[in-house]
């Protein structure tokens, strides 16, 4: 039976660029807070563009986020919450931040290096793993496509858990990457971009025409 896919766009900087999301019918809205990310915001600028976007849709993302900083972006009214994090990350940690958003709305983005198995212990703590391409140096947001095979391989595994495919997805190679893995649930970000934090409007009209 078909499924739509369901579309998270990240890294929204503008306000011109959450509304043309929201017009195109995105699923998700990513608002990175993490100050090293050249699309990174302050909580208050990613509160005043999470404003204009329905309850519900609103994605906080971050690398490592410290206890006290989840509980505010928690309290001030994000849905969901994107954090990346090295293997490294003890067990009590990714307890903590379950424990204070609770785990259906946790999206564990773990850093798994080529030649590493899965972390299966992540998976108690989030329902959902988000799968962005690894690369020594960067937490996030390379821009570069990623091993849809293991992706793939993953989402069989562990079927129970929501995967969400992220890493240089573009209106060229969508389509390919949905077949190739099966995921039902993309993450757009430099892929629709002109320049960091920038959405080019006909890249992402056409992604969005080309999934829909």
């Amino acid at each position: 039976m078909y499924r739509p896919v369901q579309i998270k766009v990240c890294g929204l900087t503008r306000e011109q660029d959450v509304d043309l999301a929201l017009s195109l019918g995105a699923d998700y809205f990513g608002f990175i807070l993490y100050p090293k990310s050249p699309r990174g915001l302050s909580l208050e600028r990613a509160l005043e563009l999470a404003a204009r976007v329905p309850v519900g849709k609103r994605v906080m993302v971050d690398v490592e986020t410290g206890s006290e900083e989840l509980e505010h972006a928690r309290d001030a009214g994000f849905d969901y919450f994107q954090i990346h994090a090295g293997l490294q990350v003890g067990l009590a940690t990714l307890a903590t931040w379950s424990g204070l958003v609770g785990r259906e709305r946790l999206w564990l983005a773990p850093r798994v290096a080529p030649a590493d198995p899965f972390p299966e212990a992540t998976l108690e703590f989030a329902d959902s793993i988000l799968v962005d391409t690894f690369a020594k140096d960067q937490v996030g947001g390379t821009g570069k496509v990623g091993d849809w095979h293991r992706f793939n391989q993953w989402q069989q595994s562990y079927p129970q858990t929501h995967w969400i495919l992220a890493g240089g997805l573009s209106p060229e190679n969508v389509n390919e990457a949905t077949a190739a893995t099966g995921a039902t649930h993309l993450d757009l970000n430099s892929g629709v971009e002109s320049a960091p934090g920038i959405k080019d409007a006909a890249k992402l009209r056409e992604v969005f025409r080309v999934l829909r």
